[in-house]
């Protein structure tokens, strides 16, 4: 026996569907970081990491890329990783300078943002490839501090050199952003 296939409209509704699902999960994420249950916060993210690759594919493969998904799918991203940094900061599993350095990093994109929009108008900002690199270290180094919770198998020396690719990724990104939007912002008429 088949299964009914899914509308068309209602098949192409599915990227956004787990991209907000990505999104309400960083509650959950959070709570269960500050309760200490390591290993249920390891699943969601896992689930949450995969859903964000399989949202954008998704959305490519159906032809159902939307301002929507495009607004929400970083935003889900960031709102997970400023929740998650801070809350594995107060239980001790990362140091608080690399947690408001993940947060001030977002922060100074976002107002740059919201200063180039009040200069210039409206933009379609895109994430750079840099950007995405560090959100994707970002994401990766979270999972595992949360691997090494449940399951230690990497020395801390492993753990620490990735903690460095992190602080150079996320700083240099930060940078990229300021430099390439401040030259627009500076020279488009």
């Amino acid at each position: 026996m088949t299964s009914p296939a899914l509308p068309g409209s209602l098949l192409r509704q599915l990227p956004n569907v787990l991209t907000t699902l990505r999104l309400l999960l960083a509650l959950p994420l959070c709570w269960m970081i500050l309760q200490a249950q390591f290993e249920a916060v390891l699943w969601i993210a896992l689930a949450a990491g995969l859903s964000d690759g399989v949202d954008g594919w998704l959305a490519r493969r159906l032809d159902a890329t939307s301002r929507y998904g495009a607004i929400v799918d970083p935003l889900a991203d960031k709102v997970m990783l400023s929740g998650a940094y801070p809350c594995m900061a107060f239980v001790g599993l990362i140091p608080w300078w690399l947690a408001l350095l993940v947060i001030g990093r977002d922060v100074v994109i976002v107002l740059g943002a919201l200063a180039y929009h009040a200069v210039r108008g409206r933009y379609d900002m895109a994430p750079s490839g840099l950007g995405k690199f560090s959100t994707f270290l970002q994401i990766l180094f979270a999972l595992l501090v949360l691997m090494q919770q449940v399951y230690p198998v990497l020395p801390s020396q492993a753990v620490f050199a990735f903690l460095v690719v992190v602080v150079v990724g996320t700083i240099a990104s930060g940078a990229h952003y300021v430099y390439v939007w401040g030259r627009k912002a500076l020279t488009q008429p």
